[in-house]
C-alpha cells in the first residue's frame, strides 16, 4: 500500500508513512500543535488497520509538543488493535521531557531511537531497518 505524503502535510508540518513487515512507522516533522494534531490523527486513522504488528510514531523530528498532540498519541495507543504494539520514539527537550512530565511514558513505551523502538515489538529484523 502506498501513501501519499501530500494529503499529511503542510508547509511546516508533515508525517511521512512507511508499512514495514506488519509496522507502521509515522515520522512526524514540525510543531505537533492544535493546528497540527489533526493531521497526525488522520495518518494513524489510515495505517492503524494495516499495522499487524506495531504502530510507531517518531516525533524526533517534532520541535514543539504541545498537549493537542499528547491528545492524538494517547487516542491512538487506546485504539490500536490488540496485539499491536504502540510506541513513540522521542528523545530530548522538546517531545520526552514533556511526555515524561505529564507521566504518558507510564502509558506507552518511549524509545530513543526507531530501531529500539522497532526491535521491541520483537517481529523486526536487523537488516529491515538498517
Amino acid at each position: 500500500m502506498s501513501m501519499s505524503v501530500a494529503e499529511n502535510s503542510t508547509d511546516s508540518f508533515r508525517v511521512d508513512t512507511e508499512l514495514q513487515n506488519g509496522a507502521a512507522i509515522l515520522t512526524v516533522v514540525g510543531e505537533l500543535d492544535l493546528a497540527t494534531a489533526p493531521i497526525l490523527q488522520d495518518a494513524v486513522d489510515a495505517v492503524r488497520n494495516e499495522a499487524t504488528e506495531a504502530l510507531v510514531v517518531d516525533l524526533t523530528g517534532v520541535d514543539f509538543l504541545a498537549s493537542a498532540g499528547m491528545t492524538v498519541l494517547v487516542q491512538s495507543h487506546q485504539s490500536v488493535p490488540d496485539g499491536v504494539v504502540f510506541s513513540v520514539v522521542a528523545t530530548g527537550a522538546a517531545t520526552a521531557r514533556p511526555l515524561q512530565l505529564v507521566g504518558l511514558d507510564e502509558t506507552f513505551p518511549i524509545h530513543a531511537s526507531r530501531q529500539d523502538a522497532l526491535a521491541a515489538t520483537g517481529g523486526a529484523r536487523r537488516s529491515d531497518f538498517a
